[in-house]
């Protein structure tokens, strides 16, 4: 099992980062996003991101809007990983906000666990620093 784990500070409220990663069809805070299209509502709703060429089908699996936190799988794409989970959680803090975005996954015989972890966390950690932008941080 791998693992990946990104966190990021926040000056901005946590309802206002939360507002922006818990809206599961909207993922204009993520670079490279070209369209998003949901099916389904709640949990069980499945999105699929374009992304150039490529198209990444991801599940919902749990929402809290509560507990400002989400986790979804993907089913489908380009990244050759199995059993794909990631939670993104937003928590307050005395000057904003931390949100922690960490994903557990198998890998296929034969593919590196640096390769497919270093590529997420890039990923991630990209869309996280997008993200600080529009939020006023």
């Amino acid at each position: 099992m791998a693992e990946i784990k990104i966190e990021r500070d926040f000056e901005a409220s946590a309802d206002r980062v939360w507002e922006k990663l818990g809206a599961f069809g909207e993922l204009d805070w993520m670079p490279g996003v070209g369209s998003v299209e949901v099916e389904g509502e709640g949990v069980g709703a499945i999105r699929r991101i374009a992304m150039g060429a490529a198209t990444i089908v991801e599940k919902l699996e749990a929402h809290d809007n509560g507990a400002r936190s989400l986790s979804y799988s993907i089913t489908e794409g380009p990244i050759p990983v199995q059993n794909y989970l990631a939670t993104i959680c937003v928590s307050e803090t005395e000057g904003g906000c931390h949100v922690d975005w960490s994903a557990r996954f198998e890998l296929p015989d034969g593919v590196p666990a640096e390769a497919i972890t270093g590529a997420l966390e890039g990923a991630y950690s990209g869309a996280l620093d997008h993200l600080k932008g529009l939020v006023g941080d």
